[in-house]
Parts: C-alpha cells; structure tokens; sequence
C-alpha cells in the first residue's frame, strides 16, 4: 500500500512538469505582448527549422484569372482558361504559380470524362513572346466542345503534361464561384 509521503511527492511532481509545461506553451516565440490568453499553436507546414511561424498560402488563382492545377508535390503549377469562344489555354507556371516556366513540348494533353463518354484533346504549342527559341508556356486549342465539358456538371478532366522529361498528371477542377468568372452553364445540345 502507498504511504502518505510516496502520493504527496509523485502529486508534487506532477504538479510541477503541468506547471513549467504550461509556462512554456505560454511564453511563445519572445513575443512581450502576451495578453494572457493561450497561443494557438501553428500548423506543421506553417513552422519553419526557428520553430517561427510563417504564412504558406497556396495560390487559388492563376496570373490570367484562370484556374490552377498542382503538379507534383507543388513543383509546378499550370493554369487553365477557357471562355465562351471555345478558346482554351493551358499557362505553365512555377512552384508559386506566378511565373511562365517555358518546357520542350510540342503538346499537352487533357483527357476528359462526360456522360460515360472518355475523349482526349491535344493543345498545341503557342509560344509567348518572351519564351525561348523551341519552348513554350502557353498551350492552346479552339474547341467549343472542350471548353464546355470542362465546365459541365459531372465531367473530370485530367492534364498530362513532361517538364524536364519527368511526366506529371493534374486533376482539372473548375471553380464555379470564381470572382471573375463569368460564363453561362448551358447543356451541350444532343448531337
């Protein structure tokens, strides 16, 4: 049976590791302006190797107002527009989806899904000013049908694209409520 002064010390002990646990918790990065009130401790990916922490926003929005699609581990983003003239672009961005990132390839691909009816779309090189002899960051292809399946209920659309002879694959998701997006969702007619 535990005697009076074995429970006293192990409460003790307790007592004290809770207290200097919670003074740590509490005391942050050297902040002086603590008001009291316990500090939320930050995500994972938001704590750099000080243990400071940082904002690590992901972009939700493209240079052209278009949307994105990850590729990789956020290696590289690509940004899809497409609007009512059936015109479609597909811009090759860096890591921070900010930046044209000119590849080596003739084409990329979106393979799309609708209505149980699988079907592939080639977007051709279309070099922008600024990118290098044999490269391009902007992809394009004029399909009505495309651009109005990429916005169709139901559809899934995948990009498939090289970058330095590595493959990637992104899933296309368009965003309905995108400020600045305005298009008119209509049902393509039964051909």
């Amino acid at each position: 049976m535990p005697t009076f002064h074995m429970i006293t010390s192990q409460l003790t002990r307790g007592t004290a590791v809770a207290a200097f646990t919670t003074a740590l918790l509490l005391s942050g990065c050297g902040d002086s302006s603590n008001s009291g009130a316990p500090a939320s401790l930050p995500s994972p990916s938001a704590v750099t190797e000080e243990g400071h922490e940082h904002e690590h926003g992901h972009p939700t929005e493209g240079p052209h107002h278009g949307d994105l699609v990850e590729l990789g581990n956020e290696e590289y983003h690509v940004e899809i527009v497409h609007g009512d003239g059936g015109e479609v672009t597909v811009y090759v961005l860096d890591s921070g989806a900010k930046k044209a990132v000119p590849i080596d390839a003739a084409e990329v691909t979106i393979n799309l899904s609708h209505k149980g009816e699988a079907e592939q779309f080639k977007l051709a090189a279309s070099p922008e000013a600024g990118d290098p002899a044999g490269k391009a960051s902007r992809f394009t292809l004029k399909d009505e049908h495309l651009a109005e399946d990429l916005d169709a209920e139901g559809a899934t659309a995948k990009l498939v694209i090289t970058i330095n002879g590595k493959q990637y694959t992104g899933k296309i998701e368009h965003d309905h409520d995108q400020a600045g997006h305005d298009h008119e969702h209509k049902e393509r007619k039964a051909e």
